[in-house]
């Protein structure tokens, strides 16, 4: 296995760690796997302790490594409860990955941003799956790019785009670092104070499921206001995505609204046995409903992944976070346009999921004053969002052009999501299951 500007024996450590990371996909060591590039990024003024950096390529993908090096004794308390992001021992020396190391991650910033940016401190978001973010001094937060492909990030070109574009709902991009036509991180203001939507809608639920009343209209934490004013940035975001990227009237009629009622067809089919009771007629009116649809509106690049999660609150008002897509998915594909209602959908099965797990956390839906309250918290929160959304102008010449189309569209992508959902969750969590059956449900009945 050849080193490739890595120092002697480092490679041969370097399976062995990927098949630790929640960055890499794979379930074990790659089977096949060889350094593509490696240099030195920077040494301590003693000249004992190196930032290296390399490429490597692992069975069927590329991938970014920073790696740290020290002598083999000398301590590093920040690798403490960190023993997978340890590459090993080689030649007097112990390797392991750098963005733990302050040190490090520090001398990064400046050579990321050719100069431009410093910082005098430095935390890493451990949290973080699919790649590595670190902050820096609470102002800027760096996203190193783990999986990489040839060409621009999404995350990184559609935020500078968008931002170009006048829309000020998302982080002000600070830092591109680039190689060879290859986006190797990005750095943006950092939303210090911020909320995750996701936290800020289960402390909702919290407060309506603790409190006597069945109306959320009427909870301390009632939730539609902030569900609206998201609404309104999310119409906002496919307007800036409309006039950064243009928008096709034909796209999505021609080839890819066919494709995804196929699939929501195909995939329909053993949902639907699964659940049983008469739900085969209702899945014959849905696929009527779909099949009906003449003109399914324009296709635009839109999020590709857009839920609560990927949202957050600040003082200023609602930002969107992470253009980077689905990470599963080919880059390819995440960069196919789409109706803008494939994002509504997301976040509308996002407020659905908030409510399901903040009622497990209370013993799950056998109570029926709860279950009672999880369904109209969901509808009076997708019903705000839905309006933010549908009465900001200017939309209507982005979405279907009729109201009922408009709904079997919606449904059509909500529908997608859910049976992506019941996959997912059959594969890694099986008792989550029935979050996404319950909706698969609820479409199958609605009218």
């Amino acid at each position: 296995m050849a080193d490739r500007g890595l120092p002697e024996g480092v490679a041969a450590l370097v399976p062995g760690y990927l098949a630790r990371q929640r960055w890499y996909p794979g379930t074990g060591a790659p089977q096949q796997m060889s350094v593509v590039a490696g240099e030195e990024l920077w040494r301590s003024p003693d000249g004992l302790c190196r930032l290296l950096w390399a490429l490597v390529e692992a069975d069927d993908g590329t991938y970014q490594l920073l790696i740290g090096e020290r002598p083999d004794g000398e301590r590093a308390d920040f690798l403490n409860a960190h023993e997978t992001s340890v590459l090993g021992s080689v030649g007097g020396h112990y390797y392991y990955d750098a963005a733990l190391d302050p040190d490090m991650a520090r001398a990064l910033l400046p050579l990321a941003s050719g100069g431009e940016q410093h910082a005098e401190r430095v935390r890493p978001i451990t949290a973080e799956q699919s790649n590595t973010s670190l902050v820096y001094d609470d102002r800027l937060i760096l996203k190193v790019f783990r999986r990489l492909a040839p060409g621009p990030n999404p995350d990184a070109e559609v935020t500078t785009a968008l931002v170009a574009a006048g829309f000020s709902h998302a982080a002000a991009p600070l830092v591109r670092w680039q190689r060879e036509g290859w986006d190797l991180a990005f750095g943006q203001q950092y939303l210090s104070g911020g909320s995750e939507g996701w936290a800020l809608a289960l402390t909702s639920l919290r407060d309506f499921y603790a409190s006597p009343g069945a109306d959320p209209a009427q909870s301390g934490g009632d939730f539609a206001s902030e569900a609206a004013r998201l609404g309104r940035v999310t119409a906002e975001l496919h307007l800036a995505m409309a006039r950064a990227y243009g928008v096709d009237r034909r796209l999505l009629a021609d080839r890819y609204w066919p494709d995804l009622v196929a699939s929501v067809e195909q995939r329909l089919a053993p949902a639907v046995a699964d659940l049983g009771g008469g739900m085969a007629e209702a899945a014959a009116r849905f696929s009527d409903r779909l099949a009906q649809v003449k003109d399914p509106g324009p296709a635009i690049r839109v999020h590709g992944d857009y839920h609560l999660g990927q949202v957050m609150r600040t003082d200023a008002g609602w930002y969107v976070l992470d253009f980077e897509g689905e990470p599963a998915r080919p880059v390819g594909e995440r960069l196919r346009p789409s109706s803008p209602l494939k994002d509504v959908a997301g976040m509308t099965r996002s407020l659905d999921y908030a409510s399901r797990v903040a009622l497990g956390e209370r013993g799950g839906g056998d109570i029926p004053e709860l279950e009672a309250k999880a369904l109209a918290w969901e509808r009076h929160n997708r019903e705000a969002f839905l309006g933010g959304y549908r009465a900001t102008r200017q939309m209507g010449d982005l979405v279907p052009p009729d109201e009922d189309t408009w709904w079997a569209v919606l449904a059509a992508y909500e529908m997608d999501k859910a049976l992506y959902e019941v996959a997912y969750e059959l594969s890694y969590r099986p008792s989550w299951a029935p979050i996404p059956l319950a909706a698969v449900t609820r479409l199958l009945n609605a009218r």
